[in-house]
């Protein structure tokens, strides 16, 4: 009810919720019709997975400096609407791919749609407090880190059995559909800008807008400590991992698609319990959300090694849980701290930097991870998520450092000055 009526007093905030929740559903989709078919075409390749991934991640890495920049000069609702659009005609390209030889094509159309991709979801976070009352943004932000799990679980599931019964086509359709359906919603957003707001918008973009950005994040250590948790909640790569144990260890139904619905609904239904239940512990405080992510770490690793020793489909489902459980809550935390302490004419360029620090430590997860399941084979798939759990141990033990650091910081800023 609390949702409810946080959609009900920001209808603006509520139109882009519903265009964030349509598209989601669609993205699932294809994330599993694609990796299916990477899988089918390559036989079981963990390289070729691996550069599916990459062709997802790079792209955003070295686009996000000038996404940044072009959301923080121009009007971000027009930026996503662009987005939007661009993607309905891409992802309609796969349609054209029907064997292994066109395997490139996937490749190709991917940087594509990922390199579009890369203005939403920054543009979305840097649009959210315009839409919402500051009492809100956490609230809003539980919100969208829900739908994004939900989304995820019914996609996962909906993606496995739709492409199954009526081919990968149909759920490419939709998702092309998904996209259109988003840029009408966003086009309904009415914003009423303050003069102080509007100041500096669509009066054009440079390299020094972007070092600006860069030196304000100098200046506040502790935004650059916020932006960096999202880069160490990716030390290791899920996907790669995931896509392997569902096609290669428990595989279901035609080509690993039953069993890839399967474990991406159980992460979706471990990351919508992740937020409400750590939330009954946020008091409003910057500070306790900052421990909150201290805890999501905590639960990153005992995913990971769960996941290491889980004997069939149900335990590995189970842990993929826990592990969502901890990726939704820094997800969501991280979003708002940085919405709640940063000025508007900056947070496009933060989110920006926010997402490239992401991505960053994605793409080097992935690289890692396709190397070593294309040298071990993917028979060793349980040792190398082993090894991806000692890894996570290392953002856990920054961030515990980093939270005595932070505090010391703010207890100095509240002593009387003599």
């Amino acid at each position: 009810m609390d949702y409810l009526r946080l959609l009900q007093r920001n209808p603006n905030y509520a139109r882009l919720w519903s265009a964030q929740a349509v598209s989601l559903i669609g993205d699932w989709f294809s994330t599993i019709v694609l990796a299916s078919l990477v899988a089918k075409f390559s036989h079981g390749s963990g390289l070729a997975i691996s550069f599916l991934l990459l062709a997802r991640f790079l792209p955003p890495l070295l686009v996000s400096p000038v996404s940044g920049v072009l959301l923080d000069r121009f009007d971000r609702r027009k930026m996503l609407i662009i987005s939007d659009i661009a993607r309905v005609f891409i992802v309609l390209g796969f349609l054209l791919v029907q064997s292994s030889d066109q395997l490139w094509l996937i490749y190709a159309l991917t940087i594509a749609q990922f390199s579009f991709g890369a203005v939403f979801e920054p543009g979305r976070s840097a649009l959210l407090p315009s839409l919402v009352q500051r009492d809100d943004i956490v609230p809003a932000n539980i919100l969208g880190s829900i739908t994004w799990s939900v989304m995820l679980a019914i996609g996962g599931i909906l993606g496995g059995v739709i492409s199954g019964l009526l081919g990968t086509s149909a759920a490419l359709l939709f998702d092309a559909a998904t996209f259109a359906v988003s840029a009408v919603l966003i086009y309904s957003i009415r914003i009423a800008l303050t003069p102080s707001a509007d100041a500096g918008k669509e009066s054009g973009a440079s390299i020094k807008d972007y070092i600006d950005g860069l030196r304000y994040v100098r200046k506040h250590p502790e935004t650059l400590a916020t932006i960096l948790v999202k880069a160490g909640g990716s030390f290791g790569n899920l996907d790669g991992i995931l896509i392997v144990y569902a096609t290669v260890l428990f595989v279901v139904g035609q080509d690993g698609n039953g069993s890839l619905g399967i474990l991406w609904c159980a992460f979706g239904i471990g990351a919508i319990i992740g937020p409400i239940l750590l939330n009954r512990w946020d008091d409003g405080t910057i500070r306790k959300l900052r421990q909150l992510i201290f805890i999501a770490y905590a639960l990153i690793a005992v995913g990971w090694f769960s996941l290491a020793g889980a004997p069939g489909l149900a335990l590995a489902a189970a842990a993929l849980m826990i592990k969502a459980m901890g990726s939704s809550v820094y997800w969501t935390y991280s979003s708002a701290i940085l919405q709640r302490t940063v000025p508007d004419h900056y947070l496009g360029r933060v989110f920006s930097l926010d997402m490239a620090g992401f991505q960053l430590a994605t793409v080097i997860s992935i690289i890692i991870t396709g190397i070593a399941l294309e040298a071990a084979g993917n028979d060793q798939i349980r040792v190398i998520t082993l090894f991806t759990g000692i890894a996570s141990l290392v953002p856990l033990v920054l961030w515990a450092f980093a939270l005595r650091w932070l505090d010391r910081q703010l207890k100095s800023s509240l002593e009387p000055v003599s």
